[in-house]
């Protein structure tokens, strides 16, 4: 029997104590790039899609008007989506943190393919190389197709280095860093230059994010849509080739067109790389043919670390690496899961079979030979498509030969080569374990119909078994690793092994409806609510029984996911509240600097409290601190006036068509007055007068079906005071 438990009042608590508790930064000399990454993609997920799912317009949303119409929908909306836009424009264009598109595998190799003469072309002055003006020349074939521009002095990359240290060293340009990156190149001497398949993968599973959001349709010359019905394409009829004549080009608008287009091809460069370059034998690197591969006639798979030796070339360009070093030759699951979870998600971008929604129907346009090649189905040729399937084959048929312990039903986190044979390790952690869930009822649904597909599931079944029989501690919380000896986990468990379990069988259950996972999935949620979640202070403990949390961009993230999921498919209604709490109260104090897109245009001008670019005290970009702490100490007393701040109380749906919930807590009884005005300031409705008891409440506005569609305001008094005034909007 599924439990079903509202945290309504948890969600929506009146703080009753003292919280001067602060969100502590505490490091910032160290960027992650894959806990980086993995944030910015459960946000974006926690973005505009899950606004869209609960019922909200975004088109109600202003970037400049700070939580309205109400603090979820500018959350969700505005907040979460930008914030994960910057990080990835961050990394892949502005910060240099990686491989130059120069040198991208396809870039060399279409260079290599031009006529005498090319060299200068496109550069205007002959410096020995083809690749620069081969890169230039496809750029400007971008741009032509999205009728958009170039920004000035990107750092477009292929290959995301491991880390480096974000403080810039050089003061940013106030006046062009917008479309001129020249300022917010970070320092290279300070970056840990190893490829690693996390940073690498996590990077392409957030491209893919923006690719398929900004090439999903088309526009006009005056940026308006032009919706996608295989009759509207930016191409000649019955042909690939652009038409410039027909005033449709690629992408939502100029810029959205330009840039899916630089996404996408930065993501192919990228796996062409790891699959040509990257594969492992266990005694040098090498390419890898999907095609013809299977690990029983030699295992070759990703390793952990290679360390790049770079070198310079002609004044102007950007170094070329020289040579790849295997540092860590250990087979890591978050490794591969990280990257299979982009190839599997662009694969289903560049499918030539899904006509499903308007979207797909742009897609076709975009891999039909102009911008980027068609399928080997419809060419003869292996293309991007091809590419992304067989990537995520090589990476799924590892993980089954090398982590997959089949007479124990579970991955294991660490793997290797003795010999050419696997050497697995005996340990699952709670992250993997999750996380591979929600990778094979993926890689299910991208390989459906395929021979892979049933192995997948048998893995999907067989791990959420393991997790049900073997995690679960006797207190109904879930430990943060188990071993395959026998060896007990005692440490202290984490926020981080509960979400990750609950986002992972939510993802279980999800493909199975196997009501069994869903009960385990609520109950780690609720575990991670009950036992992490302190509602005076709209923050997490990261560590069960202990009062210092330290927030980091991947544990944040993984909360972000679980709350997003314990919503979505858990229907867990507080925790779209829970989540935009937590984000105010910690994403916020960790976002270290942010620009126009959030409304921030100087002078903290959307009132959020986080600095313009320009303007950042310590010369950081639009990232995630490293580390911050927050004392979870709960001491003091408010006067009772400000027991209800506005943030603390919440209405549902907003906007709404029927009615809408205002849900509160009161930290004693009290008399509560709730009114209903309209934009002229008149009194439409009373919805409640009366005395309210100590604990959670709550009242439902239904205007009469002659009240008007349009703005209107609750006004609540507690013992006459205000305490809050919500902007609710009604719909037809």
């Amino acid at each position: 029997m599924r439990r079903i438990i509202t945290r309504l009042t948890i969600a929506f608590m009146a703080i009753a104590f003292q919280t001067n508790a602060q969100v502590v930064i505490t490091d910032t000399d160290h960027y992650i790039t894959k806990d980086q990454m993995l944030l910015a993609n459960e946000i974006n997920e926690s973005g505009e899609p899950f606004a869209e799912t609960l019922g909200y317009d975004l088109d109600d949303l202003d970037p400049m008007v700070l939580n309205q119409p109400d603090s979820i929908s500018y959350t969700f909306g505005i907040e979460n989506y930008e914030y994960s836009r910057y990080q990835l424009g961050t990394v892949i264009s502005r910060s240099g943190i990686g491989l130059h598109m120069m040198w991208a595998p396809i870039i060399m190799q279409m260079a290599a393919m031009e006529p005498d003469g090319f060299d200068g072309s496109f550069t205007g002055t002959p410096n020995g190389y083809n690749e620069d003006d081969e890169l230039i020349k496809n750029i400007m074939h971008f741009a032509m197709l999205s009728n958009g521009m170039a920004p000035q002095h990107p750092w477009p990359q292929y290959a995301e280095f491991k880390s480096g240290n974000p403080h810039l060293p050089q003061d940013i340009d106030p006046d062009n860093f917008t479309h001129d990156f020249a300022t917010l190149r970070w320092d290279r001497s300070l970056m840990d230059k190893t490829l690693n398949p996390a940073a690498m993968g996590q990077t392409l599973m957030k491209q893919y994010l923006w690719a398929q959001d900004m090439l999903g349709t088309f526009h006009d010359g005056d940026e308006n849509e032009v919706v996608p019905d295989e009759i509207n394409t930016p191409d000649y009829p019955d042909s690939s080739a652009f038409d410039p004549n027909n005033n449709i080009y690629y992408g939502g608008d100029n810029l959205d067109g330009f840039i899916g287009q630089v996404l996408t091809a930065e993501a192919v460069n990228k796996v062409k790389f790891i699959i040509t370059s990257l594969a492992f034998d266990g005694i040098e690197l090498g390419m890898i043919d999907p095609a013809t591969y299977d690990p029983d006639n030699g295992i070759q798979f990703f390793p952990h670390g290679i360390e790049v030796t770079e070198g310079a070339v002609a004044e102007g360009l950007p170094p070329i690496a020289e040579s790849f070093t295997v540092t860590d030759n250990s087979s890591n699951l978050w490794d591969q899961l990280s990257f299979l979870w982009g190839t599997l998600n662009f694969r289903n971008m560049m499918d030539p079979t899904n006509f499903d929604d308007p979207p797909h129907i742009a897609y076709k346009s975009v891999f039909d030979g102009d911008p980027f090649p068609g399928p080997m189905s419809e060419t003869g040729v292996p293309g991007p498509f091809d590419l992304m399937m067989g990537a995520s084959k090589v990476i799924f048929m590892n993980l089954n030969a090398m982590h997959f312990n089949s007479a124990e039903g579970t991955f294991v986190d660490e793997s290797g080569l003795n010999n050419g044979a696997p050497t697995p390790g005996s340990t699952i952690s709670a992250v993997n374990a999750g996380y591979a869930l929600v990778m094979m009822a993926k890689f299910t649904n991208e390989f459906a119909g395929t021979p892979l597909e049933p192995m997948a599931l048998n893995m999907l079944n067989a791990q959420a078994t393991f997790i049900l029989n073997n995690f679960q501690d006797t207190d109904g919380g879930f430990m943060n690793s188990v071993d395959l000896n026998n060896s007990r986990d005692d440490s202290d468990k984490t926020a981080v092994a509960q979400a990750t379990i609950a986002r992972g069988l939510y993802a279980a259950y999800d493909k199975t409806g196997n009501s069994d996972y869903l009960d385990r999935a609520d109950a780690a949620y609720n575990f991670l609510v009950d036992n992490y979640y302190v509602p005076q202070l709209m923050a997490f403990k990261t560590e069960l029984n202990n009062d210092e949390a330290t927030y980091t961009p991947f544990n944040f993230a993984v909360i972000a996911g679980a709350l997003r999921e314990g919503s979505l498919v858990g229907n867990h209604d507080e925790a779209a509240a829970i989540y935009t709490r937590f984000f105010k109260k910690v994403a916020n104090s960790m976002q270290l600097s942010e620009g126009a897109p959030t409304g921030e245009t100087g002078n903290d001008s959307d009132g959020d409290g986080i600095p313009f670019i320009p303007q950042q005290p310590d010369n950081l970009p639009p990232v995630f601190a490293s580390e911050a702490t927050m004392d979870m100490t709960i001491t003091g007393i408010r006067n009772y006036e400000d027991l209800i701040s506005s943030e603390s109380i919440s209405n549902y749906p907003n906007p709404f068509k029927e009615s809408t919930k205002l849900i509160f807590n009161l930290p004693e009884s009290a008399n509560v007055n709730i009114q209903v005005y309209n934009i002229n300031g008149q009194v439409v409705e009373t919805v409640f007068n009366g005395t309210m008891d100590k604990g959670q409440n709550s009242v439902i506005w239904s205007p009469a079906s002659t009240t008007n569609n349009g703005i209107y305001y609750l006004r609540m008094l507690v013992n006459n005071v205000n305490v809050a005034n919500r902007k609710v909007v009604r719909l037809n």
